[in-house]
């Protein structure tokens, strides 16, 4: 009875940790990360082109967000045709 207890446990286990790991999966891959790591990057870029006096800091800021945004969106493409060659392998 005690080995069907441990199966138990480590069946329980087991499924814990690949609800984390699917909802770890969920956020790498969810618009809300995007959304947030875009305006994070806008907001930081921002205001740091404006403590070195670049010109119109908020604008520029625009180009390495939006550069993140679409690298974000990109790079899964990228990464499913590499696994695809990575396993013709």
């Amino acid at each position: 009875m005690a080995t069907l207890q441990r199966l138990e446990k480590e069946i329980a286990a087991i499924e814990e940790r690949n609800r984390r790991v699917e909802a770890d999966k969920a956020w790498e891959t969810s618009y809300t990360r995007r959304i947030l790591l875009t305006l994070f990057t806008y907001l930081a870029m921002g205001a740091y082109m404006q403590a070195i006096r670049v010109p119109e800091p908020w604008l520029n800021a625009i180009v390495p967000a939006v550069a993140l945004m679409l690298s974000t969106l990109t790079l899964p493409h990228f990464k499913s045709a590499w696994l695809k060659l990575y396993h013709k392998k």
